[in-house]
């Protein structure tokens, strides 16, 4: 059997910390919704063979509305429903994958600039370390704060990376950190805390500072300057 690598989109989210009335994921930003942009990139990496999107039930005929019959896509978009926390989507889709899955690409839908190289390089690493994410290092200075809102440390910048996606692993890992999870009743913010859990080592790859990840109108108005600045290369 022919094995192939997948990307799972996870977009089941409602938007909540940017008060919208619809999921962030369809927002315009310049002609398209955010996740068109997202899709498009998954379909520019010849490293991906087909593509999972997780969503929430209720939005389903919706995202094949608006999203599946107003743009065309080069490779296989299939829905899967979400849970209720993102960990459960990713679960659902890691589930609905076939038997021939090797790679897998896991991605927020709100990361609009995500490149087909990024995820490229990303299933290369993972085929090469079996555990990988995007990262980019940390700008500020990061303090670690106690009661009352007094400063208990400062961390070392220089050993601080910031945690993007695709976060990308061979699928035999990340099924069985996922489950392992689940058996445990441990709920993480990403899927690479899973793969420490299990004591495996985890490669950082250097994303980009484009690769934001839109949570507040803050972050769509630098989108639309991100969007900008790509126009004029």
């Amino acid at each position: 059997m022919k094995k192939k690598n997948y990307a799972i989109i996870v977009a089941a989210g409602k938007g909540k910390r940017m008060g919208a009335d619809i999921n962030k994921i369809y927002l315009k930003l310049g002609d398209k919704p955010v996740i068109v942009y997202t899709l498009e990139s998954f379909c520019q990496a010849t490293e991906i063979d087909e593509i999972v999107i997780v969503l929430s039930s209720e939005e389903k005929g919706y995202f094949e509305r608006e999203v599946l019959e107003k743009y065309s896509f080069s490779k296989p978009v299939l829905i899967v429903e979400g849970g209720e926390e993102r960990q459960m989507s990713v679960y659902n889709g890691l589930m609905a994958l076939p038997d021939d899955a090797d790679i897998v690409a896991i991605h927020d839908g709100a990361r609009p600039f995500v490149t087909g190289d990024m995820v490229d390089r990303s299933v290369a690493a993972a085929r090469e370390y079996g555990a990988v994410v995007m990262a980019t290092p940390v700008k500020d200075t990061i303090k670690e704060v106690g009661e009352n809102f007094y400063i208990s440390s400062t961390l070392n910048r220089d050993r601080l990376w910031a945690v993007q996606t695709p976060q990308t692993f061979s699928y035999e890992l990340i099924i069985r950190a996922h489950e392992e999870a689940k058996r445990q009743g441990v709920v993480a913010t990403d899927d690479s805390t899973l793969v420490e859990r299990l004591g495996e080592p985890v490669k950082i790859l250097r994303g980009s500072y484009d690769n934001i990840k839109i949570t507040t109108w803050e972050d769509m108005l630098l989108a639309e300057q991100i969007l900008l600045n790509r126009s004029k290369k």
